[in-house]
């Protein structure tokens, strides 16, 4: 599936021509192409790369859909590896879609291996932004990577509220520990997989910066910028969630030891108290003449001293909160 766009001097002249149109509207004067390809084969790639003159390093990464989050440049266009991220909150996991992108001087080329990811959202950011498309394929890029940073915020957040509900959950009274201890590397894992994809993306954004990358307008470096001080500061915000997380994991750990040393102390509060009337029924039981031997006396003495010293022992440990 392909989708097309050409766009002169800021404005959007054609749709959803073939690719084999891809040269002839390049050709025009101050004409700026988007190409987007879900799923494409070699051959599709083939032909977008003969009528653009791609390298063929770079379409061989478009097809490897396993990328690390990079930029490179070559002679005449750059090739952008990124992916979208997304938080389920129903299964705590994050969602990431693969995206790349070839990047020239009058085009852009977008290619995922999958419908998952919508462009509808960075479609309105263009048109919602004519003035700006004058810019060419720096203002398609721009639109592109401010949609997939905004996406990573929306993730973060997120995790950050479930995180927030793990934490009052911690302390409840009842809590399910086990539950909460699972929970706990449910998000930690959904933490490392999303730092994955936001980290790399800190280098890509700081490399487009660059002067000497010529293919891109002067002019659209303030909001490469702005996309850059987002970038940083979605990374930032996942570095204290995972101290975040690494602190709950902790806490959870010592408040089940906690709860362990007070579950000992009661055990061996109440095993202390039953010891007294084993004591005594014990000693009573010997087959030897005691006090009250065989009389009334002798077990209401017995059953006194019972009574007293399971008391005693009842009200020092109840002082003591050791029961």
């Amino acid at each position: 599936m392909a989708r097309t766009r050409c766009y002169e001097s800021g404005k959007l002249v054609s749709e959803d021509f073939p690719l084999d149109q891809v040269s002839e509207h390049l050709a025009r004067s101050g004409a700026v192409v988007w190409i987007d390809l879900t799923n494409p084969n070699r051959d599709e790639l083939a032909l977008l790369a003969d009528e653009m003159k791609l390298h063929v390093l770079a379409v061989e990464d478009a097809l490897e859909v396993k990328q690390r989050p990079k930029l490179d440049q070559y002679a005449d266009h750059l090739f952008l590896s990124a992916y979208q991220a997304s938080f389920t909150d129903a299964s705590g996991e994050v969602a990431v879609h693969a995206i790349a992108a070839f990047i020239t001087e009058n085009a852009l080329v977008t290619v995922h291996p999958d419908e998952e990811i919508d462009f509808t959202p960075i479609v309105e950011r263009w048109d919602a932004e004519p003035d700006l498309a004058k810019y060419g394929a720096s203002f398609l890029l721009h639109g592109l990577l401010d949609y997939l940073v905004d996406g990573y915020f929306d993730a973060v957040q997120s995790l950050d509220e479930q995180i927030e509900d793990l934490e009052g959950d911690l302390f409840e009274t009842r809590s399910d520990q086990e539950a909460i201890q699972r929970r706990t590397f449910e998000l930690r894992k959904s933490l490392v997989r999303l730092r994955r994809v936001i980290l790399p993306m800190r280098e890509v954004v700081n490399s487009l910066l660059r002067r000497d990358l010529h293919l891109l307008h002067e002019e659209m470096g303030p909001y490469f910028q702005d996309v850059y001080d987002h970038v940083l500061r979605a990374t930032e915000w996942t570095e204290s969630l995972r101290d975040l997380v690494s602190s709950i994991l902790d806490a959870n750990l010592a408040i089940q030891g906690n709860r362990l040393n007070i579950i000992t102390k009661k055990v061996t509060g109440w095993a202390a108290i039953i010891a007294v009337p084993t004591l005594i029924t014990g000693f009573y039981g010997q087959n030897v003449p005691y006090p009250g031997f065989s009389q009334l006396s002798g077990l209401l003495a017995s059953s006194g001293l019972i009574v007293g010293g399971v008391l005693i022992l009842f009200l020092v440990f109840r002082r003591n909160d050791w029961i």
